[in-house]
Parts: C-alpha cells; sequence; structure tokens
C-alpha cells in the first residue's frame, strides 16, 4: 500500500487515521503542496492523480482518490477493526457527522480556496483569515449542537472508539487551531479532540511526525 500525502493535508489526515486504526503498513510518499508552486500540480504527479490533490492511495492496481472513497474502501477490504457502526441508522448518522465536515466545513477553506482568495482576489490575510474562521465556527457551531443532542456522543463522536466521523473531525479541529480558531468555544469537539490525540492511531497520524513535517 502506498499513500501520496502532505503532512498539514486534512483529507491525507483522515487516511493517515484510517490507516493507523487498522494497523495497515503503507509506504508514505510525500508531496509538497506549495514547494515550487506545489508539486501535486506537476506533470509526474498529474499522471497519478490527474485533479492535483492529495491524498492518492495505491493498493496493487487499485489507484484511488478522494479521502473518503479511500476509507471506504479500507473499511470494505479490511473490516476489522470496524469504522463504520453494525446498523444502518447508526452508520448512516456517522457519515452524515464526517460529510459534515468533508463537504460543508472543509471545501470552504481548502489550499486551493485560500490562494484564490489571497492572489486571485486580492483579498488580504486579515480578511483571509476571518472568511476561515467564519466557516470554521459555523460548521464547528452545528456540528457541537449534533454531538450535544445524541445520547451516541461518548469519548468520541460515536460511543468510545474510532469511527469515520473522527477521521474526519481531528484534522479539522487541527487545522481550525493553527489558524488561531478558538476551538475551545466547542466544549464537546474539544474533549474528543484531546481525548483521541491521546490513543496511538491519531497520534502517529498527527502532522507534527510525518516525514515530511517541517
Amino acid at each position: 500500500m502506498k499513500l501520496y500525502s502532505y503532512f498539514r493535508s486534512s483529507a491525507s489526515y483522515r487516511v493517515r487515521i484510517a490507516l493507523n486504526v487498522k494497523n495497515l503498513p503503507y509506504d508514505y510518499v510525500p508531496v509538497h503542496l506549495m514547494r515550487d508552486g506545489g508539486e501535486q500540480l506537476k506533470p509526474e504527479y498529474r499522471k497519478v492523480n490527474a485533479d492535483g490533490i492529495v491524498p492518492t492511495f495505491v493498493d496493487g492496481s487499485e489507484v484511488l482518490a478522494q479521502s473518503l472513497a479511500i476509507i471506504e474502501y479500507l473499511e470494505e477490504t479490511h473490516p476489522e477493526p470496524p469504522l463504520l457502526p453494525a446498523t444502518p441508522g447508526d452508520r448512516a448518522y456517522v457519515r452524515s457527522l464526517a460529510l459534515q465536515v468533508a463537504c460543508e466545513i472543509h471545501p470552504l477553506n481548502n489550499l486551493r480556496v485560500l490562494k484564490y482568495l489571497k492572489h486571485t482576489l486580492r483579498v488580504d490575510d486579515d480578511a483571509k483569515d476571518a472568511w476561515y474562521k467564519h466557516w470554521v465556527e459555523t460548521g464547528f457551531a452545528s456540528f457541537e449542537a449534533h454531538l450535544a443532542a445524541d445520547a451516541r456522543t461518548g469519548k468520541l463522536c460515536f460511543g468510545d472508539t474510532p469511527t469515520l466521523a473522527d477521521a474526519c473531525l481531528i484534522p479539522q479541529v487541527f487545522n481550525a487551531q493553527r489558524f488561531k480558531v478558538d476551538t475551545a468555544k466547542f466544549p464537546m469537539i474539544q474533549r474528543i479532540y484531546d481525548h483521541a490525540m491521546q490513543l496511538d492511531a491519531f497520534a502517529r497520524a498527527a502532522p507534527g511526525v510525518q516525514p515530511d513535517a517541517e
């Protein structure tokens, strides 16, 4: 197995968590998103992933893009330990939390959007950071409300064992803190993050311990 990854990429971080939870060894191939205009945009990498994004996951003849699709593939090919609950309703709930991060929060704040705001629309750094903070805090407020209203919330998003929801939430919290968002305003999210980072699978997936960390 091979993972093309960037240490601070939220999407790559999600897949690293899933691989670690399932105790799957893999080769880490760094793709620097900032160096030399972005290595992900170079022809060499475009041959691997035509979209020019990370992560890309290779398993034998399978070459997969999009973090949630990769994690679902891992779930189907290596079902233990599971990242999705046993019943359809619980699986749908966990997926809804994961998609809230992956579809509602992250797309508004990923690198391509922030670079477009700054370099094309000529938004200054203060305005760019305000954009980031607004959309993250809006999304976290909704996520927090879901956690608070649901009895299935435990030490993690769903009970006390890692799920797809945690694999999506934890990277988003890391990046929010990097952009100076006060995540303490969301006590359940903060508590889940703090607990997750004590678990080996999450600690080993953290950006600061990756081979390409700066």
